[in-house]
């Protein structure tokens, strides 16, 4: 990190760097991924955050409680969101993979959004794919493995929202790190390879004129 940014907790540290681009950030994402490489690379980055949680007053935590959300794989914690910035902090806390449900995170899957992630603590594994898309990019209707690894403790990677992953298992215990983008596309996409079903996830938030067309 920049000189000027010392002194400052992990997380307003990281907010400063990102904050302080001379760029619309989304539109250069690879950029602030290098940032973030550089920023989760400090020695004590698990330490930092869990202070950071235990600091949080009755209101900020009631705050986090109220914007994170339960999925299928993991517990996303949100740690900030505020609407005049172009990025958001989350904290992921995997389940136990016997208490795994068939979703989103272990199907073949993009994002609304860019991200940069770390892992904070334990492993999974992480593959990347290239996907076919039907008509419009509403479907897909094919993937190929472009790559496995495992990733550990302290591994950081980035991607972008074209970009498509699956995580079909993570390690006992095993949290991460990240910071989103604002959305850059209306929906994400979702795939099965071994049943060919593709699915479009459009958030609950974007659908309320929809809802009206149906009463």
């Amino acid at each position: 990190m920049l000189a000027e940014f010392t002194g400052l907790s992990a997380l307003e540290e990281l907010a400063a760097r990102v904050k302080r681009a001379e760029f619309p950030v989304v539109d250069h994402w690879p950029d602030v991924g290098e940032w973030f490489r550089e920023w989760a690379a400090r020695p004590e980055l698990r330490k930092e955050l869990r202070a950071h949680i235990d600091g949080l007053t009755p209101q900020q935590a009631t705050w986090v409680i109220a914007h994170s959300r339960e999925t299928t794989t993991h517990f996303a914690w949100c740690l900030r969101d505020d609407p005049d910035e172009a990025f958001t902090f989350w904290l992921h806390e995997y389940k136990p993979l016997a208490d795994w449900r068939t979703g989103y995170a272990d199907s073949v899957h993009n994002h609304r959004y860019h991200f940069c992630t770390t892992i904070l603590s334990g492993a999974y594994l992480h593959e990347r794919f290239d996907a076919r898309l039907g008509v419009g990019g509403r479907t897909i209707v094919g993937t190929e493995l472009t790559n496995r690894a495992q990733w550990t403790e302290g591994t950081t990677g980035t991607l972008l929202a074209h970009e498509f992953h699956r995580i079909p298992r993570a390690a006992e215990g095993t949290m991460t790190f990240l910071v989103k983008s604002r959305a850059v596309t209306p929906w994400s996409l979702s795939y099965d390879p071994d049943t060919g079903i593709s699915h479009r996830h459009v958030p609950v938030e974007d659908r309320l004129e929809d809802l009206t067309n149906h009463l």
